[in-house]
């Protein structure tokens, strides 16, 4: 875990090229359909599903050996090609293909190898959440409070926000025709007869245990929106965007709004409008235990505008501030003022205990397949560490450690990561040596094989959830982190999860081949340290899986 005694602040200097290159293109979705297994059954939604009794199954033998067929071999000397005569040839690469008709391998190359798999990871955490949650899995966020208020509608105590890890909490609406979730509430709270909190607006996030930031994440990563804080409390995805604009003339300092706009973060603006056609170097960064966020630089008047995101520092207090807002607006009056509480804090009444107190409004959030679907197509980080740490809390007594001590105190992300590794060990995929860390792929420590990670695709293809989850994945040449790679040779045919960190490629997902064959595929480069990104390969070499075809003869 990242210890922040020894985090120092560092300014990144960025320039306007390299701040664009912060603003992502949400692709609208489409779904991949492949040939599907066998079927379990399902967990009903609200019902934690149950695995069989007794220990996991025993580690299978070795993997088959490689398919000698004519078109198998010629598929390892072009994929070898690919590799060996591009300037990647250095880098570490570990590959694995396996058909998902009958389940021989088409190519291996240190499949059994370890590598950092980068947001390859998140197939790991929302295959294995689906099939255990359920498709239909809803996380529930409410307001309690001590008691009812009074017949004048005045509540004497506070008013707890309690999360339990929706990841679509929002003081914002998508689309003009919804409502805010934090607006719903206070709507929910003025129909209660609720017209005045005496108390405070406290944030409860102790509903997960364990600490905000993933074992292994970078200090200079958790200041962007990708690196934001897990809370069980989230909103606005724990982020917020910073826009800047130059300003009218020379010498004027640039134009700095936030969105959404609000007084939880401060700017401190340090910069200043030069001639036109000057260069431009701006410098964004916001304090690592704090909402500080100082802009400087110079920007040429008449410049382009750009955005960046960055996260947002304790968000279970931003959360309670913002609904504090909403309740303002709705007519409600608030005398106190807004505050937090997680886990940690164990002292008489310092957390509200949901079993006794009274819920005065609540919402539902979205289904888990719905949930999962940004979380693999956009790869976001924190939808992935939400449902990484729900899966720890409703299924860890499933995987209890075997030190006492240690259960007693492992946070609900351990827990998670112990789910996913005893699931993995059922579905007869090995896991010795596999180094799991955190949900999302963000952390440098985390450890896979190629091999593991296909047989974890063809696992799950034969599960209930198993179109839920092909419909997640990126769609070659259509949507997701996908939409603008493999346009032409694999289009449509190929849906796969990304992964990409500094020295780190990937590619894991689903491929169907020329003549209809499904497929089940890992490719990871690791130390790809060329001037030049190894994703061109990475896709040759998806290209080549997708016009496979199976000799006859």
């Amino acid at each position: 875990m990242i210890n922040k005694n020894h985090l120092r602040l560092r300014a990144l200097i960025i320039t306007i090229s390299a701040a664009l290159s912060l603003i992502f293109t949400f692709a609208s979705f489409s779904s991949f359909s492949a040939p599907q297994g066998r079927a379990t059954t399902a967990p009903a939604p609200e019902e934690k599903a149950k695995e069989p009794a007794g220990e996991p199954r025993a580690e299978p033998p070795r993997a088959p050996a490689v398919s000698r067929s004519s078109s198998a071999q010629e598929l390892a000397r072009d994929i070898d090609r690919a590799i060996n005569e591009s300037e990647f040839a250095t880098a570490r690469w570990g590959i694995f293909v396996i058909s998902l008709r009958d389940g021989r391998v088409l190519y291996a190359r240190d499949a059994d190898k370890k590598f950092a798999p980068a947001s390859n990871m998140k197939v790991y955490t929302t295959a294995v959440a689906l099939d255990l949650l359920g498709a239909d899995y809803r996380w529930r966020t409410s307001v309690y409070t001590d008691a009812e208020p009074d017949k004048n509608g005045v509540l004497a105590g506070d008013l707890t926000l309690y999360g339990r890890g929706a990841p679509d909490l929002s003081s914002i609406s998508e689309r003009d025709e919804e409502r805010a979730s934090l607006d719903e509430l206070a709507d929910q709270l003025y129909k209660r007869g609720l017209r005045r909190v005496r108390g405070n607006i406290i944030g409860d996030e102790s509903y997960f245990r364990g600490d905000p930031l993933g074992d292994g994440w970078l200090w200079n990563d958790v200041q962007w929106y990708f690196g934001a804080e897990v809370s069980a409390l989230s909103v606005n995805d724990n982020a917020i965007t910073v826009a800047i604009a130059p300003g009218g003339k020379a010498g004027e300092k640039a134009g700095i709004k936030l969105k959404p706009d609000a007084s939880y973060v401060e700017i401190e603006n340090d910069t200043n409008t030069v001639g036109r056609g000057e260069p431009a170097s701006i410098g964004i960064t916001r304090g690592l235990s704090d909402n500080r966020v100082r802009v400087w630089g110079d920007f040429p008047a008449g410049g382009r505008g750009f955005s960046a995101r960055l996260s947002v520092h304790q968000p279970a207090l931003w959360a309670a501030t913002l609904l504090r807002d909403a309740l303002k607006r709705r007519g409600i009056a608030v005398e106190g003022k807004a505050g937090a509480v997680d886990a940690r804090e164990n002292g008489e009444g310092a957390r509200i205990d949901p079993a006794r107190a009274v819920e005065l409004a609540s919402l539902i959030s979205k289904t888990l397949s719905e949930i999962v679907r940004p979380t693999n197509k956009e790869s976001i980080n924190l939808y992935a560490e939400l449902i990484l740490r729900t899966l720890g809390k409703e299924r860890g007594a499933d995987a209890p450690d075997k030190d006492p001590r240690k259960m007693r105190n492992r946070g609900d992300d351990e827990a998670g990561l112990a789910v996913v590794r005893l699931w993995l060990e059922r579905h007869g995929i090995q896991t010795a040596g596999l180094a799991l860390h955190d949900g999302s792929g963000l952390s440098r420590l985390d450890l896979v094989t190629p091999e593991a990670t296909a047989r974890l695709l063809a696992a799950m293809a034969q599960t209930p959830s198993a179109a839920h989850f092909r419909d997640s994945l990126p769609v070659a040449g259509r949507d997701g982190t996908l939409k603008f790679r493999l346009r032409s040779s694999g289009a449509g045919r190929i849906a796969a999860k990304t992964g990409t960190l500094t020295y780190i490629n990937s590619l894991s997902g689903y491929a169907t081949t020329e003549d209809g064959e499904p497929l089940a595929f890992s490719i990871i480069c690791n130390d790809e340290t060329a001037a030049e990104s190894s994703t061109k390969v990475v896709d040759a070499i998806a290209s080549l899986l997708a016009s496979y075809q199976e000799s006859t003869q």
